[in-house]
């Protein structure tokens, strides 16, 4: 009776440090989950009065409090939604998607709702700035070079556009490839980066006449 009863013993004790092992394990496979996931946060950008932050998540539009806390999914399409930017009064997200094949500009509320599609062309457009008056998005897009360019039309080295943020007509702002441009508060002065040759964006330290300069324009 004793060696039966011990032997149940001894399986109850196996069984129970299996479990906690178990437990244990997928407690630390979880935190290691969860942090290389926060890896793949992408394209952060701060809302003009630095409350909050948007940023790509897995394809989607994420907003945080800049202070911290939880993170609000704005964007739920199965296609890929980046680079988001902030109007000047911080109530809309400018926005590239791909939900209808390459990348076009959208706006949305920046406390969520239904996007509006701004941009129909089969080239890739992804927003840089809205103009000071909240009006107008500026966006690269390799369109149209100017016929006297040396530059040979790729998408490496897209031009700057404009189109209203209410929707209408799109207008070439720069024939130069320019990316991540933002103007000051009046409009006038513009600064963007050039592109001279291709880069790899992710490359450190790079130091030769491949690499990017930044350039102001009145």
């Amino acid at each position: 009776m004793n060696t039966n009863i011990s032997i149940v013993m001894r399986a109850f004790l196996v069984s129970a440090l299996l479990l906690l092992s178990s437990v244990s394990m997928a407690q630390e496979s979880a935190q290691g989950s969860a942090h290389n996931s926060s890896l793949w946060l992408r394209n952060p950008a701060i809302s003009p009065d630095g409350s909050s932050i948007a940023f790509t998540y897995q394809g989607d539009i994420y907003v945080v409090p800049s202070a911290g806390g939880w993170a609000q999914q704005l964007t739920t399409y199965v296609g890929r939604d980046t680079r988001p930017v902030w109007s000047p009064d911080g109530a809309q997200l400018a926005f590239a998607s791909d939900r209808y094949g390459n990348l076009d500009v959208f706006v949305m509320s920046a406390v969520g709702g239904a996007p509006t599609r701004l941009t129909f062309d089969s080239r890739d457009d992804i927003p840089s700035t809205f103009t000071p008056d909240g009006k107008s998005v500026y966006f690269e897009s390799a369109r149209l070079d100017a016929a006297a360019s040396s530059n040979f039309p790729t998408g490496a080295q897209p031009e700057l556009y404009s189109v209203p943020a209410a929707g209408g007509r799109v207008s070439q702002v720069l024939t130069v490839p320019a990316l991540n441009a933002s103007l000051d508060s009046s409009g006038r002065m513009m600064v963007f980066e050039d592109v001279t040759s291709y880069e790899n964006a992710w490359r450190k330290h790079h130091t030769s006449s491949a690499a990017r300069d930044i350039w102001s324009v009145d």
